[in-house]
């Protein structure tokens, strides 16, 4: 094939990709699409692009980011040693289906929306549960975002979706600015006394037009059970003056540029129940249950860009529009028909998340080694030619080395003879639950997550950069509960590694369970070194291997 003819077809696909409803297109797997998207534009994308990441690579990075965690020492050599063409798509497809994804949700989505704050109304346990539920149902996206938005407290069965609300306790700076950042990707705090000063695109209509679904509401306590509801009045309106320009101005509640979506005529009586001492309020008409119709109303496009935008950094390291909670014009998405290829896969497939993650993890971008080609210039991160170092979140961390030292192994194996004793009949078969599994595992282990997620957690809008404090490393060098964890017993990672012979097998051994992978000529040559400078295999001497290990960069970043 000749230049020219090359030329016509790069044309040709160039053509395919920029539109994107031709009915070729369509039918076209999601995944696929997301790769034709990525790199148009660049002629030196291809030359630039790092190639696909090796099996081990892929495996420990989709299991942490599907599941919270890097897989198990076998789990590594089944797949290393599993020769199926379609091996990497079984695997996605597997961990999507696991009570571990439902979980590594809880903890993303829960970061996301509360942010860690200390609980106020609703427990947090509550809270978690609720959100691991809707997961595991692969609950879609609007209908979860509704509940939270529209549940006022008062109904048990719906009260831990209210804690948004709730653990706000309905301030309108903290609730508004909330809304528009968590869930449109916009915020709008310095929209509240004036148009913003540096974002031409943030209005003070935008801000108070949140506000406005709920001005008229308020926290409510219950004399008696000293329960927090939240309450509501049948007036109010919302009227606004810029402190710059002395403008006055007024709206009824709206979702950015979208139309007002203005009150019904006053009835004779407008409250189902009337305003008094110690009672709970609540009118014929609500405003504030206005708020999750139009949050999820199929005109609202900021809704869904914002979610897809935030898939997409959860898998590829960072957005699309970064920082997530500030887009506008002046900070436009880096792949516009990208954007709005995703935007619209999520609406045609009914805001399921599940399958959103499932086509971002099965495409070429995602499965890109983070090691830039010989010979290729360092790409921008926007182009998304090379896969992004991601530090693992306080959770994940956790987890992971539970999991690298065989603690998780060890609880779990302590749960299943335990609850087989205690069930003489049924305790072993429900054992093999593994449901049953995940649950035992997270109640046994969940104070050592608190741990890690009070040392390494960060209070309030979350970042994907990386940061370590002394705090961390102290934890991490001096902790007296990662030092437990090594210390030889039963079948731990160092107690295995002490039954070993050669150096060469401790070396096999400790990169499987702590890398996902097997390590070099330079690395067996390594710990043998520091094998023969110190007492052999001495329990002091491996425990700060597997230290070592676990304290490294490779670890403790997703790559």
């Amino acid at each position: 094939m000749n230049l020219r003819s090359i030329q016509r077809v790069v044309c040709l696909a160039t053509l395919i990709v920029a539109v994107t409803d031709l009915p070729l297109f369509a039918k076209i797997p999601l995944h696929q699409q997301i790769d034709s998207l990525v790199g148009v534009g660049n002629e030196q994308f291809e030359k630039n692009a790092s190639k696909p990441a090796d099996d081990a690579t892929f495996l420990r990075r989709v299991t942490l980011d599907l599941t919270g965690t890097i897989p198990s020492v076998d789990e590594v050599r089944a797949f290393l040693n599993d020769q199926s063409t379609d091996k990497r798509t079984q695997l996605v497809d597997r961990l999507l289906a696991s009570p571990e994804h439902a979980r590594r949700l809880q903890y993303f989505f829960d970061t996301m929306m509360m942010e860690r704050r200390r609980d106020k109304y609703i427990p947090a346990a509550q809270w978690r549960n609720y959100l691991r539920t809707s997961f595991s149902e692969n609950k879609p996206w609007d209908v979860l975002v509704h509940e939270i938005l529209s549940a006022d407290g008062t109904d048990e069965k719906t009260r831990p979706a209210a804690k948004f609300l709730l653990d706000r306790e309905l301030k309108a700076e903290e609730v508004t600015r909330d809304l528009g950042r968590v869930f449109l990707g916009r915020d709008l705090q310095c929209a509240q006394c004036h148009d913003h000063p540096n974002v031409n695109d943030y209005l003070q209509r935008h801000y108070h037009g949140l506000n406005a679904f709920l001005n008229r509401s308020y926290l409510f306590k219950d004399p008696k059970t000293k329960k927090a509801s939240i309450g509501e009045k049948a007036e109010g309106l919302v009227s606004f003056t810029s402190v710059f320009t002395k403008e006055e101005g007024k709206t009824a509640p709206r979702m950015l540029d979208l139309p007002e979506i203005a009150d019904p005529p006053m009835p004779k009586d407008p409250y189902k129940v009337k305003p008094a001492k110690n009672v709970r309020s609540v009118p014929v008409y609500s405003r504030r249950l206005q708020l999750a119709n139009a949050m999820t109303n199929p005109t609202n496009v900021a809704f869904q860009q914002n979610i897809v935008n935030r898939l997409w950094a959860m898998m590829m390291g960072r957005g699309l529009v970064e920082p997530l909670d500030m887009w506008h014009a002046d900070n436009p998405p880096s792949n516009p028909k990208l954007l709005n290829l995703l935007t619209e896969s999520l609406r045609k497939n009914k805001y399921n998340i599940r399958l959103m993650l499932r086509e971002m993890a099965l495409t070429k971008t995602y499965q890109r080694s983070s090691h830039v080609a010989k010979d290729a210039k360092i790409p921008e991160e926007t182009s998304f030619s090379v896969a992004l170092l991601k530090p693992l979140s306080p959770e994940q961390l956790a987890w992971s080395m539970m999991q690298a030292t065989g603690l998780t192994e060890k609880t779990l194996h302590s749960l299943k003879a335990k609850q087989s004793k205690a069930d003489a009949k049924k305790g072993q078969k429900k054992t093999e639950d593994p449901q049953w599994q995940e649950e035992a595992l997270h109640d046994a282990l969940s104070r050592n997550v608190t741990a890690f997620v009070t040392t390494f957690g960060i209070v309030g809008a979350q970042t994907s950069q990386f940061d370590a404090s002394a705090n961390q490393a102290l934890f991490l060098r001096n902790g007296l509960l990662l030092q437990s964890w090594l210390v030889p017993s039963k079948n731990n990672l160092t107690a295995r590694l002490k039954k070993l012979k050669t150096s060469d097998q401790i070396a096999e051994e400790l990169y499987l369970s702590v890398f996902s992978r097997h390590p070099n000529k330079i690395e067996k040559a390594q710990v043998a070194a520091y094998l023969n400078e110190t007492q052999a295999q001495s329990n002091q001497s491996l425990q700060q291997l597997v230290w070592a290990a676990l304290a490294s960069d490779e670890f403790r970043f997703n790559h």
